[in-house]
């Protein structure tokens, strides 16, 4: 992997240890729908009451179904493929403009030292993970 794309992919896991991301991959549905399905067949056999248990039995089988699909969102980075890990390098470096670094601590000094710059390539980490991965997001509280 080049040095640059390798600078970006390392600032891309600064920036999500720093914002505490995790994410999941396409597993998140699963929880989603055993909570739907779960408050909706609790809804026809029960009514309003059976929809409230059948929602919170769908949430703890949703909860227990999607256990341990999140991962921190620089393990995901690292997972990438070098195709991936160039599209994303491709849009951090159009964020990062004609700015110019000799290694990663500068470069990441330079980023967590602007918070607009900072911000603006969370905002694009985050939205690629989304759409190249469809990849559902959350913070760490």
């Amino acid at each position: 992997m080049p040095p640059r794309v390798d600078d970006i992919m390392k600032l891309c896991c600064e920036v999500s240890t720093n914002q505490q991301v995790k994410a999941t991959v396409k597993q998140s549905g699963k929880g989603a729908v055993a909570a739907g399905g779960l408050a909706f067949a609790g809804g026809l056999l029960g009514g309003p009451l059976g929809i409230a248990v059948g929602g919170a039995v769908g949430g703890l089988l949703g909860c227990w179904l999607t256990s341990g699909q999140f991962k921190p969102l620089p393990q995901v980075i690292m997972e990438l493929t070098p195709d991936q890990q160039r599209r994303l390098y491709e849009d951090i470096v159009a964020i990062l403009g004609s700015i110019t670094w000799t290694d990663v601590a500068q470069l990441t000094a330079l980023v967590m030292g602007n918070a607009s710059l900072q911000q603006q390539v969370t905002a694009t980490l985050l939205s690629y993970i989304h759409r190249e991965l469809q990849a559902e997001v959350h913070y760490v509280d």
